[in-house]
């Protein structure tokens, strides 16, 4: 694998990582495909609005999230049990990036 193609990988574990912690800092543990494209360019991780819908539907896959599409243009995604485990690193999925121990 070409250091280009590592470096978007982790990129994409990291993005998927973020996204799983950002649900389960909120009170619902859930939050719009907009808000979440928001903030995780607000933590210089590039990433469209559409990579964004593209890593929502793979950790629905993975059942991490669930989504739901209130409206054509919005896509709503909620924490799992599951995709809570590995937010918290109780639980390991490739694909999303191992979280470091707290207190570091």
């Amino acid at each position: 694998m070409s250091f280009a193609n590592r470096l978007a990988q982790m990129q994409d574990e990291h993005i998927r990582l973020s996204v799983l912690r950002l649900l389960e800092s909120q009170a619902g543990y859930h939050a719009n495909d907009s808000v979440l494209h928001q903030a995780v360019n607000q933590m210089a991780l590039a990433c469209t609005r559409d990579q964004m819908r593209g890593h929502l539907t793979w950790l629905e896959e993975q059942r991490l999230v669930t989504l739901a599409k209130p409206a054509e243009t919005l896509i709503v995604a909620t924490l799992t049990e599951r995709g809570a485990e590995v937010a918290s690193g109780r639980s390991i999925v490739d694909g999303v990036q191992r979280p470091s121990p707290k207190g570091d």
